[in-house]
């Protein structure tokens, strides 16, 4: 291989262009013939005893070139990269412009190049970091949970349905006179006020006693998924066959023993106390984490290749796939249920993944100023953690991996704790966001 030259052609772009020497792309032709040599077959001659000269005559000089050549772009392209010291960020865009045997072949590589960034001032960042205030009426919904948890469910016989009442009916859906699809339904349960159902319709429910039926009259929301439906009006024809109601037991010691770990009400609600303000200052501390990276990507205005976006994109919609998967759904069924296609899909996920890539780039900048290294003994460790949790010894956990990816993202991680350490809480800015 020879680099005859490499010219930055634009921002982030770089074109190399690489000859391939004669004997050298004899070789990779002669090779490629001997790979295709037991399927070549040419009346006269038995399968796979077809000279490579006959081979040529018959399906021209350059039947073994495009093997030839793809066998010889990757180990060529990436001799060229490293002599040239670039980072790529995808797939270089390869042009063959010459081939012969006697000069052998030249390349044209159009390479995209990781962006080079610039970044200062990412210590001493300013943040807000505001712990919410717990109160009693907070300790008092987490208590509700165990009254609801024990609650006694009482039949109502001699009164109208009400707000929060769990009632039983049958519905049938009509446009004008005619019954549509999904709109029935037997023996549903419904509690009222939970909005289940399309808005409306529970709140004609409600002064209805046991027995009664009458016509529910609602407006299909313009924007309902079932295109068909949206902004038309229906007639629902219901009958109330049932209404009970949610009665929550008194909150006191007995309760309290059994439905906790707790003896008294005092110890049980001191215990949720401590977890709520465990969680606001966790909360907080993840709020004023997020806030001190936004400023990091927001010092970023480097322009950054399209295709570090894409891929991004690439990632999160894969890893969205497996955890469909793995409730039983696929992105078909998916886009389905939510009026979506791919190019709407993939766009939900673009700032998402233009802020990952940036603050990523800006992380890894930030590293490298501050000369942050990664010993052996850090890199083992981490992998024994990441092999355990895989159920694998750390050698095969090795060869899994991208290592000096891995080590790439060790140092990136240190550089966090530089940037969050150096952070400085300033929680009137918190007081400016609330008068904005």
């Amino acid at each position: 291989m020879s680099l005859k030259s490499s010219n930055k052609t634009d921002v982030n772009t770089t074109e190399l262009v690489i000859s391939i020497d004669a004997a050298a792309f004899e070789a990779a032709v002669e090779k490629e013939y001997q790979r295709q040599k037991k399927n070549i077959q040419i009346k006269g001659f038995r399968k796979g005893k077809v000279s490579r000269k006959l081979a040529e005559r018959e399906f021209g000089e350059g039947a073994f070139y495009e093997g030839a050549i793809n066998s010889l772009l990757g180990p060529e392209i990436d001799a060229a990269v490293k002599e040239t010291n670039l980072v790529l960020v995808d797939r270089p865009n390869v042009e063959v412009t010459s081939i012969d045997k006697e000069n052998g072949v030249e390349l044209k590589a159009v390479c995209i190049t990781k962006p080079e960034i610039e970044i200062s001032d990412y210590k001493g960042i300013k943040a807000a970091k505001v712990v919410r205030e717990i109160t009693d009426e907070d300790i008092d919904k987490q208590i509700d949970i165990i009254r609801k948890k024990n609650a006694r469910i009482v039949s109502v016989e001699d009164r109208a349905a009400q707000m929060d009442d769990e009632v039983t009916i049958d519905f049938e859906g009509f446009f004008g006179d005619e019954a549509f699809e999904g709109g029935k339904g037997e023996d549903h349960p419904l509690r009222l006020g939970s909005g289940q159902f399309i808005p409306g319709f529970e709140d004609q429910i409600v002064g209805h006693n046991i027995g009664d039926e009458f016509d529910v009259v609602v407006t299909f929301p313009e924007d309902y998924q079932m295109a068909d439906y949206a902004g038309k009006e229906a007639t629902f024809k219901t009958k109330l066959k049932a209404i009970s109601y949610e009665e929550l037991p008194e909150i006191n010691d007995d309760l309290i023993k059994d439905a906790t770990e707790f003896d008294t009400v005092d110890e049980y609600r001191n215990d949720i106390r401590a977890k709520l303000e465990e969680a606001a200052t966790t909360q907080a501390d993840s709020s004023f984490e997020n806030d001190v990276m936004t400023a990091i990507i927001e010092k970023i205005d480097a322009p950054i290749p399209n295709c570090m976006y894409e891929q991004r994109i690439d990632s999160l919609m894969r890893s969205f796939e497996q955890q469909l998967r793995s409730q039983g759904m696929d992105l078909k069924l998916y886009f389905q249920y939510t009026g979506m296609d791919m190019d709407s899909f993939r766009e939900t996920y673009r700032d998402r993944a233009e802020k990952e890539v940036k603050l990523r780039l800006a992380l890894e900048k930030i590293a490298e100023l501050e000369n942050i290294e990664v010993s052996d003994e850090e890199i083992n460790s981490s992998l024994a953690d990441l092999a355990a949790a895989n159920k694998v010894d750390v050698e095969t956990m090795k060869r899994f991996i991208p290592l000096d990816d891995y080590v790439t993202d060790l140092k990136v991680q240190k550089a966090v704790e530089i940037v969050k350490e150096s952070a400085v809480v300033d929680n009137s800015l918190a007081e400016k966001t609330d008068a904005e």
